[in-house]
C-alpha cells in the first residue's frame, strides 16, 4: 500500500510518511494540551509512533504540521484510531473530519471488520466521517485506566 500523500483539503496535505512527522510538536500537543495524554513522556510517545500507522496534516505552503493521528492495527481485522489532535490555530476548518476520513479511506483496502476510537468531546467530527456509537457497548470491556 502506498504510504505517502492522501487526498487532502485545499491548502493542506495529508501524509502517512513517518519522516515528515514533527515528533517534538506531536509530543508537546499530546503531553501538554490533550485530555487523554497529559504528561506522556517523549520516550512513550516515540514508542507509540514507532508501533503505529501515523497520519499528519501539513500546511501546503509552509510544510508545517498542523494535525496528527495514529492508528494501532493488525492490518487484517481491527484498528484503533487514537491521538487525534488538530492545532488550536487551525481548528474549525474541517481538518479533524478530513483526517478521520483519510484514515478511514486509507484503511479500507485492508477489509478491517472494525475501526474503533474513543472521544469525550468530538463525536460530531467523527460522525461526519461515518463513525457511530457502539450498537452494544455493554459487550465491550477494558483493562487499564478508564
Amino acid at each position: 500500500m502506498n504510504d505517502s500523500a492522501l487526498p487532502s483539503p485545499e491548502g493542506y496535505e495529508i501524509s502517512t510518511d513517518p519522516g515528515r512527522l514533527d515528533r517534538e510538536l506531536i509530543h508537546r500537543w499530546l503531553s501538554e494540551d490533550s485530555y487523554w495524554a497529559l504528561g506522556r513522556s517523549r520516550e512513550k510517545q516515540d514508542a507509540a509512533i514507532e508501533g503505529s500507522l501515523n497520519y499528519g496534516i501539513y500546511d501546503a505552503v509552509s510544510g508545517l504540521q498542523v494535525a496528527y493521528a495514529r492508528v494501532v492495527t493488525d492490518r487484517a481485522t481491527f484498528a484503533w484510531l487514537c491521538d487525534v489532535y488538530v492545532d488550536r490555530g487551525v481548528r474549525g476548518k474541517g481538518l479533524g473530519t478530513a483526517l478521520a476520513g483519510a484514515v478511514r479511506d486509507h484503511l479500507a483496502p485492508y477489509g478491517l471488520r472494525r475501526i474503533l476510537l474513543a472521544t469525550a468531546d468530538a463525536h460530531a467530527v467523527y460522525a461526519k466521517a461515518g463513525f457511530e456509537p457502539l450498537a452494544e457497548p455493554g459487550k465491550w470491556m477494558a483493562l487499564g485506566a478508564q
